[in-house]
């Protein structure tokens, strides 16, 4: 699992192009406020917008998770854990006045980037930049 890249993604760093090509501006791995060893993935701290890029195996996407049937119990509840996890640190961010933004792995970039600027556009009120 330590060989597993936590951060700097391929599919985030495609995010990262895009969003940097159209004028955004965001801080990386941001630490979730009042939770430590928790951080965000891409964060716009004026705005109060966390974005979220899930892996489909470690965080239980519906559609592409896969369960190991090596060791099948403490993988399950490996992976029950981190699904817990992200719910708890949505919630608290969200108690907190923040927008969290959850995508995953296999969501296209482009797709991801375009939800991301209208949910930043929505939280300035529709203005423009």
């Amino acid at each position: 699992m330590s060989r597993q890249a936590s951060k700097d993604t391929s599919v985030e760093m495609a995010v990262r192009r895009l969003l940097h090509a159209a004028g955004m501006r965001y801080r990386l791995q941001r630490r979730v406020p009042d939770m430590p060893r928790r951080t965000i993935d891409i964060a716009f701290p004026g705005l109060k917008v966390a974005v979220f890029l899930d892996g489909c195996f470690w965080h239980g996407c519906p559609q592409h998770a896969t369960h190991p049937k090596a060791n099948a119990e403490w993988w399950r509840q490996k992976l029950d854990r981190n699904m817990a996890r992200d719910l708890e640190t949505t919630e608290h961010l969200t108690a907190a006045g923040w927008t969290v933004l959850r995508f995953w792995e296999h969501e296209t970039p482009t797709d991801v980037a375009a939800s991301i600027a209208v949910a930043l556009s929505e939280v300035r009120g529709g203005k423009a930049r």
